[in-house]
């Protein structure tokens, strides 16, 4: 993709978005002590580390002293095996976790395509949902209102908007998330692989759609299975392993 540098005044303000110094994140196991913990170590081997603290309560450590920054003009793979901590690092870059260990720093207005779906209620009608997809991802009333019909007519579900959401089929309800969740200007955007919905013809205007926002957006932040992939729309790479990086290194970016 052709990245323009459009940054906003709290990415010019510095260099640097995100900056985490020894980010650990762990999640409590509640009433594992009647459990053979031995079989539970056997059954994570692709997971997070699991420990027990001086309390004899057993822990998963799915972050582990993560050190990085991200800067304006990044696009930054995430790779790893199945429990490496790909999407548990994406959930913890949105504010969904907060990290019980270490200092993540933020700046700028952050866009998470983690659950595209999240904010719908299946009761209101099309229009409706595009006001409470958009005010869930921080948007303004006034600001999802200035974008509605751009949104509406992407959609292509004409007079269905004006129906409850529960009427609609799942590709339907797929195009309605798809398009509110790709109408935010952001400084981050972060996704869990790339985001293919619907029949083949609105893929191919799903793809333009998402392009463009990568396009605009100054940092992306994109976990994928597909090493591939990474490299042909990424500028570095970082590799994750039990939690841990292992790996942080530059892509060389191929020639169109």
């Amino acid at each position: 993709f052709a990245y323009r540098k459009r940054w906003s005044d709290a990415l010019r303000e510095t260099e640097r978005a995100r900056i985490a110094r020894d980010v650990v994140l762990d999640f409590p196991v509640y009433n594992s002590l009647n459990r053979s913990f031995k079989n539970t170590v056997l059954r994570a081997t692709t997971g997070g580390q699991i420990a027990s603290d001086s309390g004899r309560h057993v822990h998963v450590r799915s972050l582990d002293h993560l050190n990085f920054s991200f800067a304006a003009g990044e696009r930054v793979g995430l790779v790893g095996h199945n429990g490496s901590g790909k999407t548990t690092l994406l959930r913890a870059l949105s504010g969904v976790y907060t990290p019980t260990g270490g200092d993540l720093t933020v700046k700028g207005r952050v866009t998470s395509l983690l659950d595209i779906s999240l904010g719908l209620d299946p009761d209101a009608t099309g229009h409706e949902n595009i006001l409470l997809r958009g005010i869930m991802m921080g948007m303004t009333p006034r600001e999802v209102a200035a974008k509605a019909n751009e949104i509406a007519e992407f959609t292509d579900l004409g007079d269905y908007l004006s129906m409850p959401l529960r009427t609609y089929s799942s590709g339907m309800q797929m195009r309605l998330a798809f398009a509110v969740s790709t109408c935010v200007d952001a400084d981050i955007l972060l996704m869990d692989e790339w985001l293919s919905v619907g029949d083949a013809d609105f893929q191919e205007r799903a793809t333009e759609r998402l392009k463009r926002l990568v396009d605009r957006t100054p940092i992306l932040v994109l976990a994928s299975h597909a090493p591939d992939f990474v490299a042909s729309v990424c500028t570095r790479l970082i590799e994750l392993s039990h939690g841990r990086i292992v790996a942080d290194r530059p892509i060389e970016q191929q020639a169109a």
